[in-house]
């Protein structure tokens, strides 16, 4: 058995590091700029340019803190055109407008010296400030507008890669740098930059593009991602850390443990009360088949299998938690609004949190009945059928002893596959259920998560999922040897 239980981990290892790859293919992929989300841009006033220097220095630190200024992965396969430094431009729309320019003239070092004299004339405007003389001798306000329509244009110049586009930019910025006398010395640098384009035309060498070239990169963003940077902003996958919330700008895993509670506690209490239930059922209708209440038991079943949770649990709320009707249990939440007394114990909060789990429970459990009792049955049916059972009733064995304890015990297999689901189950949660009761679980994080595009709170549920599911499997093959000495892991 142990030996078996090695081989199936070894096997999971590389459906695992799989399953990494493809969140972390989803997270790159996905759309939007992390960076611009978590920058919160200064709400100080203070010299013309001072927000956009602050956001400049939030974008290098989240970027660095979020591993963006690393390449994505172990190798590329590029051209000869491309450079191995491209990932450490962090704007997403300024790195594929000099993608563009690589692909249409192949010659990177005047591309990089083209891109290099827009940002310096970018900052000399940024860091420009005006004198006393210059505000009393013009209006302030349209100064101040027309040095930010430069900064505007340069900015756009930056993403722009169509050359009417390009063009356009050069005749509006010479334009605007005509409308004060002071504005002249910021002519020289900007020519400069129309002559860096000049010379990226005139120095064309597509046939790079077409010559292949692989780099290699030791640290990367997957790697920081499995592993971590040795703690300095991320402690790897591998000892879970998940990144951090777009939204909150908490760390995902202390999300992921707050949340994860009840959860765990509906998925794993309802699955238990449904076998209770069910299980005793399936037994009863496979023993008596073809009886009342084999078909009396089918068609409640049925019925309330074919019932929507979420219909059933708002007719639950409307009638049970209805001030109108029947106010009997609260409509939301999981204990009082107020919170637990701080001197409670453990007894006395499940005392006050009994009320809220009542209705959620039935909703959570309710479904589960007709799938796995019609399922126990099934198997139940197929076991009755077998040769030993016949014998077993030949002995002058009791109905009740050769049903619970020579058939029971086999029939469980299909049961055991079931119970596997549960483990990805407790992760995800209920979204609807938890939606509808106000449950602060996973289910209800998960759809915030999705409404916000949270990428990393929703690449973790998928991680923490995979693997939860693959446990799931190695405990099921454990119980299939459990409870059926036949089956042999050799």
């Amino acid at each position: 058995m142990l030996k078996y239980i090695f081989k199936r981990i070894l096997i999971f290892i590389p459906t695992l590091i799989i399953i990494t790859l493809l969140g972390f293919v989803i997270s790159v992929n996905a759309p939007g700029d992390p960076v611009e989300r978590m920058v919160v841009a200064a709400q100080s006033g203070g010299e013309v340019g001072s927000q956009t220097i602050n956001q400049i220095e939030q974008k290098k630190f989240w970027r660095k803190k979020l591993g963006l200024d690393l390449p994505i992965f172990y190798f590329s396969l590029t051209s000869l055109s491309y450079p191995d430094t491209l990932y450490k431009i962090y704007d997403k729309s300024e790195k594929e407008a000099l993608e563009r320019l690589i692909s249409r003239f192949g010659n990177w070092y005047e591309i990089q010296d083209y891109y290099k004299s827009i940002n310096e004339f970018y900052q000399s405007q940024l860091f420009f400030k005006l004198d006393s003389s210059q505000l009393k001798q013009y209006d302030k306000n349209s100064v101040l507008e027309t040095l930010n329509q430069i900064k505007f244009e340069a900015t756009a110049l930056k993403s722009s890669y169509e050359e009417n586009m390009i063009e356009a930019k050069f005749n509006k910025i010479n334009l605007l740098l005509t409308y004060y006398p002071f504005l002249s010395k910021f002519q020289k640098p900007f020519n400069l930059v129309e002559y860096k384009y000049l010379k990226i035309k005139n120095t064309k060498t597509t046939w790079k593009n077409y010559v292949p070239k692989l780099i290699f990169y030791s640290q990367n963003q997957y790697h920081r991602w499995l592993f971590g940077d040795g703690g300095k902003f991320s402690k790897g996958l591998i000892r879970g850390d998940f990144g951090t919330s777009y939204v909150t700008k908490q760390p995902i895993s202390d999300v992921i443990f707050s949340k994860i509670g009840w959860s765990m506690f509906f998925a794993f209490l309802s699955i238990l009360l449904a076998y209770f239930i069910s299980i005793p059922i399936g037994v009863k209708a496979a023993a008596k088949r073809g009886s009342r209440f084999d078909k009396i038991s089918s068609i409640v079943l049925f019925m309330l299998y074919s019932m929507p949770s979420f219909w059933l649990a708002t007719l639950l709320l409307m009638t049970f938690a209805n001030t109108d009707v029947l106010n009997i249990f609260p409509a939301s939440g999981v204990k009082p609004a107020t919170g637990y007394p701080d001197a409670a114990g453990i007894f006395e909060k499940i005392k006050l949190s009994f009320p809220y789990i009542i209705l959620p429970l039935i909703c959570y459990t309710y479904s589960s009945f007709a799938f796995l009792s019609r399922t126990m049955r099934v198997s139940m049916i197929e076991i009755v059928g077998q040769d030993y059972i016949r014998t077993a009733h030949a002995k002058g064995l009791s109905e009740k002893v050769v049903i619970w304890k020579h058939a029971f015990r086999n029939s469980l297999l299909p049961i055991i596959t079931v119970f596997a689901n549960i483990f990805p189950a407790a992760i995800g949660g209920s979204v609807i259920l938890e939606t509808i009761f106000t449950i602060p679980g996973m289910g209800s994080e998960s759809i915030f998560a999705i409404q916000n595009n949270n990428y990393p709170m929703i690449i973790a549920v998928l991680t923490i999922s995979g693997f939860l599911t693959l446990l799931g499997y190695l405990i099921s093959d454990i119980l299939y040897a459990i409870v059926d000495p036949r089956i042999s892991y050799k």
